[in-house]
This record gives structure tokens, C-alpha cells and sequence, in this order.
């Protein structure tokens, strides 16, 4: 841990120090809403493993995807992405279909079902963050949009494809 709380028990540093100090106390934040994140994801109707939830995501984003760029896309072998989509499949939450051009591809589709089930997650998703959010301050919550827009704004050009919006 780093001290979000204020503890004041992080060593004293030089001036160049103020972004690692901050980098740690950003990361303990990370964490806190990755865990808090995940809760609210095991909170909807249908629990989804993070893989499953990830791959449905992707899916939303790219519909008709082929199996072997959705595999690219979550940096896993081909079995387990095959195996990973039999399940969704079965679950009704995919839809594998031929690709109308190409006879030997097929299609990954979200169907209506892991549409609502997406949809479900993101909702207690923003109701978890949004809790949190309030038990903040009105000044901090400002000051908390004004750090994050700033961030964003630094981050460009630091990461693959941030020169396009994040759509998960």
C-alpha cells in the first residue's frame, strides 16, 4: 500500500519523486476499483469468468469477429479461445455463423442474451462506482474529473490506438 489514506508513513522524497509518489497512490486506487469493479461483474444474474466477460466486450465492439482475431485480441492460444467461445455458445450468449464471403470463417456474434447480460454488468458497474463517488466530497469529486481529464489528455500517444475514443 502507498498511503492513499494520508497515513503520511511514505518515505520522503526530492521533487522528482512527486509522479512515482503519485503513480503508487494511483495504482492502489486501480486496485480498489478492479476489486470493487469485479464485485459489481459477479453481482449480475449470470456470473462471467473475466475472460468470458472480456470476450463478450470485444465482441460488442467488433461484432463478426473470426475466432483467431478474438484470440489476437486477448493474447490467448487458439484452443483456449475456442473452448472459451463453446462455452459462451452454450450459455446463448455467442452466436457462431458462416461468414457470408468466405465458406471456411466463421462469425462471432453477441446475441440478444449477452447483449442484456453486458448491459446488466455495466449497470452495476456505474451504480458501484457511482456509491463510491459519493461518499466523496463535492470538492474532491471536481478535483477527482478535472485529475482524470488530465490524464486522459497525457496518456495520448503513450498507448496503441489512443488516437481512438475507448470503447469497451
Amino acid at each position: 500500500m502507498t498511503g492513499l489514506d494520508g497515513s503520511g508513513d511514505d518515505p520522503a522524497g526530492g521533487p522528482g519523486d512527486d509522479a512515482m509518489a503519485l503513480a503508487l497512490q494511483i495504482a492502489d486506487a486501480v486496485d480498489g476499483l478492479t476489486t470493487l469493479w469485479s464485485i459489481a461483474a459477479q453481482e449480475a444474474r449470470m456470473r462471467l469468468s473475466p475472460h468470458q466477460l472480456r470476450a463478450l466486450q470485444i465482441l460488442r465492439a467488433a461484432p463478426g469477429l473470426n475466432l483467431t482475431t478474438l484470440a489476437e485480441s486477448m493474447d490467448i492460444g487458439m484452443p483456449t479461445a475456442s473452448r472459451l467461445c463453446d462455452r459462451l455458445e452454450a450459455a446463448g450468449l455467442l452466436e457462431r455463423v458462416l461468414h457470408p464471403l468466405k465458406r471456411r470463417e466463421v462469425q462471432l456474434n453477441l446475441t440478444g442474451h449477452g447483449q442484456q447480460v453486458l448491459d446488466e454488468v455495466a449497470s452495476r458497474r456505474t451504480r458501484a462506482l457511482a456509491e463510491a463517488l459519493a461518499g466523496m466530497e463535492t470538492d474532491e469529486r471536481e478535483a477527482l474529473a478535472r485529475g482524470m481529464r488530465g490524464f486522459l489528455q497525457a496518456q495520448d500517444g503513450l498507448l496503441p490506438g489512443a488516437d481512438r475514443p475507448y470503447s469497451p
